[in-house]
């Protein structure tokens, strides 16, 4: 097995180059762009002596930015990525409590979350169901617990404080090793528990992928810019942790964690991230050290109204540029 690297040499060693490569080659490309598409207010506002040097120089210099990518992503691939890549065997951890507890996330989901609820409620495998409500201004908390769910109201506005108190409630109980996050809209169904513990020998944590076009419901939330957005931030993320996963889908709120791992891995998690919590959360487990898979999973059409990301394109690009600040600076600019 390869010994570790000390010290600084071990920190530049995992520097993301690839990460940073790849956004300078997006920033040069989007330069030429820019560049060339200056034709049009060029020569229809007949601007030439005011633009033409603009667009020169944005052309000409367009090669910096994109050079500077190829080199950082080559060096990261060639030379560095065999450091980076674990050295070691293919895991496998034999489940031997296939039970599960299912925590859910609403808000204003009254129309969906009974059925949600009797949905996982009814798999074989699922020993209770845990729904928090984010504050909600409906019947949610009733109908849930109507439905047979343990409710609890998190009174902190945010998807991420309600996510980090669905996982600091499922970690509670003891006679099951794995905990299921959720939403209780009905885009997800209970059928996939089985498929995504079908993963579970190999990790800590098995993120359900949107991504397998048979899978998802032609209409769905998911429109084409989200679904290339989450698949491109996906990769900034693979890029960032170079050698230890293979992801593409970030805004996925289906996964299933193995108990003891997600009990380490909350200290490390900021309730205060917003809407960007899922990327937030796989950030953080592959910084910590946990194996990540993924899993494809059948996508539906959701039952009433949606709140987060997914509410409209504009809403995707907010979120996903946050996204991608937050994988640059750890964080600390997007709580």
């Amino acid at each position: 097995m390869r010994q570790p690297v000390e010290g600084r040499a071990a920190s530049r060693l995992h520097k993301p180059f690839l990460l940073y490569g790849v956004l300078c080659f997006c920033f040069g490309v989007c330069m030429y762009l820019a560049g060339v598409l200056l034709v049009f207010p060029r020569y229809l506002l007949q601007q030439h002596a005011l633009l033409d040097p603009v667009a020169e120089a944005l052309v000409w210099y367009s090669g910096l930015p994109i050079l500077t990518g190829i080199t950082l992503a080559l060096f990261d691939l060639l030379v560095l990525l065999k450091y980076k890549k674990p050295d070691v065997a293919v895991r496998f951890e034999p489940v031997r409590r296939r039970r599960v507890t299912v925590a859910l996330t609403a808000y204003d989901d009254e129309n969906s979350i009974g059925g949600a609820v009797a949905d996982f409620l009814n798999h074989p495998l699922v020993e209770r169901v845990i729904v928090v409500s984010n504050n909600s201004r409906d019947r949610t908390a009733v109908f849930a617990q109507n439905a047979g769910a343990l409710v609890f109201d998190e009174l902190e506005p945010g998807y991420g404080r309600c996510v980090f108190r669905c996982l600091s409630e499922a970690v509670k109980f003891t006679d099951t090793d794995f905990v299921v996050l959720c939403e209780g809209d009905s885009t997800f169904r209970a059928y996939d528990i089985e498929k995504l513990l079908a993963y579970a020998p190999h990790a800590d944590i098995v993120n359900g992928t949107r991504t397998v076009e048979p899978l998802r419901q032609y209409i769905t939330q998911l429109s084409t810019f989200i679904y290339y957005g989450n698949l491109f931030v996906g990769k900034l993320l693979e890029a960032k942790h170079l050698g230890r996963g293979t992801i593409t889908d970030v805004g996925t709120t289906y996964k299933l964690c193995r108990r003891d791992a997600l009990i380490g891995l909350l200290d490390t998690l900021n309730p205060a991230v917003n809407l960007e919590f899922n990327a937030h959360f796989l950030d953080r487990a592959l910084a910590r050290g946990l194996v990540l898979l993924e899993c494809p999973i059948t996508f539906h059409q959701r039952v009433g109204v949606s709140k987060g990301g997914n509410v409209n394109n504009w809403r995707g690009f907010t979120v996903g540029s946050r996204m991608i600040v937050g994988l640059l600076f750890d964080w600390r600019r997007t709580a």
